[in-house]
């Protein structure tokens, strides 16, 4: 998932060449008196950016190395019952044996019992950390795990890790890359683990109320389907292939620094700040069924983690930081992960 940060490291060369090629939407660059009614007044005072969640709590590496083995499974036997006895994790066991959620197990099955490594999670721990006191990347312990949204950690619950070859075949770049933290890992591995009946936290209604930083956000239960322009300009940067080897996961839009940035749909912060370098300032929102958008390469930002946000509502204003070397707001949609072209799911202006 890491193709979303090779735009930003091609710079604003890649982008400069395709402007002359990329798709234009007709605009002055500055948002409509209708999005400024909303936005409210220049002077609104931003949130405090308080450190990541993912730093407020460290993880010690303790996992725990099993043995691959079988197991008939009993009357009475769930797929957790068996994990607790062999010592692995719910999801490896359940991947192993093509058994899908809600991992219904019957009598007599033999089950595969995959060896490994495995981290039992404890409460306040996030993916992020986890990854990183192991020293590998988060996406792969996510794939691995095939975790599933809303990707919240539970206390017990046991992670399949890379195996000690796969670490110690890493190469120096490959181990100083499993430390860099993308998109796809706020959004699967950002949020505290909870207990095992612990139920999310609903939204906070202003930016001045954060969430605790053992309370886990609760994204909507689903999604209206329909998105709106965060700004107007002109796409410098398309969605997809931006030149050999390297992608864009969003688009790039033009827009004078200062721009009001609108939230694309309603739904919940899933993260505001600055921690990934090559974005500059950035949202991301979650808006339900699996849709998150991104907003990044911004600045004062006007909205914090667990906040619930409406569509048109200002979330920032448009900047100059990241890998950019000019204003412009890049913009992503996902759907269960995936970027999607956000101009097929926008309206056309």
């Amino acid at each position: 998932m890491g193709g979303v940060e090779a735009i930003a490291r091609t710079g604003a060369l890649a982008a400069l060449m395709l402007c002359a090629l990329a798709a234009c939407i007709p605009s002055d660059g500055r948002p409509s008196a209708e999005s400024e009614a909303v936005s409210g007044p220049r002077d609104i005072v931003p949130p405090i950016i308080r450190e990541p969640r993912w730093q407020a709590q460290s993880v010690a590496p303790t996992a725990q190395t099993i043995a691959p083995t079988s197991y008939v499974v009993r009357p009475g036997d769930s797929l957790g019952l068996i994990a607790q006895r062999s010592g692995a994790g719910v999801a490896a066991i359940a991947a192993a044996n093509d058994i899908d959620p809600p991992y219904v197990i019957h009598p007599g099955m033999r089950l595969t019992i995959p060896g490994g490594r495995y981290h039992t999670i404890r409460r306040g721990e996030t993916g992020i950390a986890i990854a990183r006191a192991y020293g590998v990347d988060w996406s792969r312990v996510a794939t691995l795990n095939r975790l599933q949204e809303p990707y919240i950690l539970r206390t017990g619950q046991r992670l399949l890790l890379p195996s000690d070859a796969e670490v110690a075949s890493m190469s120096r770049a490959e181990r100083a890359a499993a430390f860099n933290i993308d998109i796809d890992d706020i959004i699967t591995g950002g949020e505290p683990a909870l207990a095992a009946n612990e139920s999310t936290t609903p939204p906070v209604a202003t930016a001045r109320r954060e969430l605790p930083d053992d309370a886990a956000v609760r994204s909507p239960a689903n999604f209206a389907g329909r998105f709106g322009w965060p700004v107007t300009g002109e796409i410098l940067a398309p969605f997809g292939e931006v030149s050999e080897g390297f992608l864009n996961n969003g688009i790039d839009i033009a827009t004078p620094r200062g721009t009001p940035v609108l939230a694309s749909a309603d739904g919940v912060v899933l993260y505001a700040g600055t921690e990934i370098q090559v974005h500059g300032g950035l949202v991301l929102i979650s808006h339900g069924d699996g849709w998150i958008t991104a907003y990044g390469q911004m600045e004062d930002l006007q909205v914090t983690r667990g906040q619930e946000i409406e569509r048109g509502q200002m979330i920032a204003r448009s900047g100059l930081g990241g890998a950019a070397d000019r204003p412009l707001l890049h913009f992503e949609i996902r759907r269960n992960r995936q970027p999607v072209n956000p101009v097929s799911h926008l309206p056309s202006l």
